[in-house]
């Protein structure tokens, strides 16, 4: 409900979704085992997940606490440069001063970048506009975890990834299983507060808002909401910079370096599907969010061209 939620948590459901939020830590850790032993202890996938192919420089912009830990509610965003470095931190009514949108004929979905360093095309590194999102851009905008197991895992990921920021676009399912981490312990955190079942749930409205911005940390990455109200609290002007959005750029270029990396001599590989999906897969990319239609269906093409323009091959999911 607008100001707060309309039922508190009683005591009893308190004690019971305690229980299921210490199980959620342990499974948290079990699925990371299991990454452990299946992905950094197979040589060959540890090359993959370091190879050129899935590997790219860009900006990463995520929200934080007041120590730049990572934060998915009520942080401050923060953006770092393809070195590490804080390059811009605000505060979400100020993200306009910060990115703008790139519209290309093609696509019916933008492509965000940051204001000041400018639109240069779909190209990597720190003269490029270009930033990522998402589960390894947070953790990379971060100055660690904010809760103690997942910052330990934190810890590791870099050690074993060379240092900070990571660049490998697959490891941003490493990063994904360290976030549910660290949101499972901050589901104990929360229960084991007692005063979580106050019951002064809603701070009730007084005004009627003209404008109003709001940024969240989605699973997907960071969800940017920006509303213009009128009197009556009817929206005249909408802009939505979704998660896929933010992203956009990236998930073309991976896609087209993956693409690049393997194909060989002209000579089209039949797995090529199924790398140049594993470029994208990592983004969770949503096109029905980011263009805001809904074909019901996701299908795969991949149209091959000689160097004069010529469609040589066409493969298909």
């Amino acid at each position: 409900m607008p100001g707060g939620v309309s039922k508190s948590l009683d005591e009893e459901h308190r004690v019971k979704f305690l229980e299921t939020a210490k199980f959620a830590v342990e499974f948290a850790q079990f699925a990371l085992q299991i990454f452990d032993d299946v992905v950094l202890k197979n040589k060959q996938y540890v090359d993959l997940v370091l190879s050129d192919a899935y590997t790219m420089k860009t900006y990463y912009m995520g929200l934080v606490d007041d120590s730049n830990k990572v934060n998915f509610y009520d942080g401050t965003v923060r953006i770092v440069t393809p070195e590490g470095k804080e390059y811009a931190k605000f505060r979400p009514q100020e993200y306009l001063d910060h990115i703008s949108e790139h519209v290309e004929p093609w696509t019916y979905i933008k492509f965000p970048f940051l204001k000041k360093v400018g639109w240069k095309g779909f190209v990597e590194g720190e003269d490029s506009g270009i930033y990522r999102v998402a589960p390894l851009a947070r953790l990379n905008a971060s100055d660690g975890m904010a809760t103690p197991l997942a910052q330990k895992h934190h810890d590791r990921m870099y050690e074993t990834l060379g240092g900070k920021p990571v660049h490998n676009t697959l490891a941003f399912h490493w990063a994904r299983l360290i976030e549910a981490l660290q949101a499972t312990e901050a589901m104990v955190q929360l229960l084991e507060d007692k005063s979580i079942t106050d019951t002064n749930l809603r701070n009730i409205p007084t005004q009627t808002p003209t404008e109003g911005v709001g940024i969240v940390e989605a699973p997907r990455g960071t969800l940017i909401h920006h509303y213009k109200t009128d009197n009556k609290g009817m929206v005249l002007e909408a802009n939505l910079i979704v998660a896929t959005v933010n992203n956009s750029a990236a998930i073309n270029m991976s896609i087209e370096k993956a693409a690049k990396a393997f194909i060989k001599d002209g000579q089209v590989s039949e797995g090529l599907l199924n790398m140049a999906e594993m470029a994208f897969r990592p983004y969770d990319p949503c096109h029905a969010c980011g263009t805001h239609a809904f074909p019901g269906e996701m299908p795969l093409i991949i149209n091959i061209y000689d160097p004069k323009g010529k469609l040589v091959r066409q493969l298909k999911r």
